[in-house]
């Protein structure tokens, strides 16, 4: 049973319709990207999923139930770490535990359990300016993850970062995600970050979009730890291939 469906969704905004019949499934401990053309609605996605835009026709239920009926359904981590910088890297994690309703050393207490995966022992009362640019998305990472919601919404959660930090984040990721087996939801603009680190990718079309193609990746994980393979190579041309042919020469 798939946790996340959406179908036949349709949002117009204005007199600008932004996406199209866009029907797609998540199942529980599956890791799904959305690669599209820039503009084309993928964060509108998400902007539906987390109940900050309604969407006009079509459906979307999560656990078997409409939207609106599960609005806990989801946890959302930006494309930045939007870390307050005026509270320590603790009181950052355990805010969306608060937010909830959970005491603050209950939420301290959660916390505590993922500071080693996420390598954040002996940081947490540092504030947010005095961690690397990969340490505050670890943080953003365990806040969206420590409050167990069925979904994980992560919108280009590594794209501010350069790209060796990226690099190694992604690599990281790919471990805690073997580990732990979130059900993700990524929107990304990197093929290559796509491939490296989904059972499925959904591609878009240019807005309004539909879902053009539905692409299973059969490679073997672990695969940040080899080098790329012909079968990755050739996936990531053909997605390549899909999305030029909805833009041209730009992307």
């Amino acid at each position: 049973m798939s946790i996340l469906e959406m179908k036949n969704v349709g949002v117009t905004l204005g007199n600008t319709a932004v996406l199209d019949d866009i029907s797609m499934r998540v199942a529980e401990g599956e890791f799904i990207s959305i690669l599209g053309p820039s503009g084309a609605g993928k964060s509108t996605i998400f902007r539906l999923l987390t109940g900050a835009l309604q969407h006009d026709r079509g459906a979307i239920t999560c656990n078997g139930r409409p939207l609106a009926q599960n609005q806990q359904g989801f946890a959302f981590m930006p494309q930045r770490d939007a870390l307050m910088p005026w509270r320590r890297i603790l009181d950052n994690l355990t805010l969306g535990l608060e937010v909830q309703g959970m005491t603050r050393k209950d939420a301290r207490d959660r916390v505590m359990l993922f500071l080693h995966d996420f390598g954040l022992i002996g940081f947490e009362q540092h504030y947010p300016a005095q961690l690397s640019g990969g340490m505050r998305q670890r943080a953003a990472l365990l806040r969206t993850v420590v409050q167990a919601r069925p979904v994980q919404l992560l919108d280009e959660p590594f794209g501010a970062l350069d790209a060796l930090t990226r690099t190694r984040m992604q690599k990281w990721f790919e471990e805690r995600w073997r580990d732990a087996r979130w059900t993700t939801v990524l929107v990304t603009h990197d093929v290559r970050e796509a491939v490296a680190l989904s059972d499925r990718i959904y591609v878009l079309s240019c807005r309004p979009a539909c879902v053009i193609a539905e692409v299973a990746v059969p490679t073997a994980r672990p695969r940040m730890d080899r080098a790329i393979t012909a079968e990755a190579h050739a996936l990531e041309a053909h997605l390549l291939d899909i999305l030029l042919n909805q833009t041209g020469d730009q992307i």
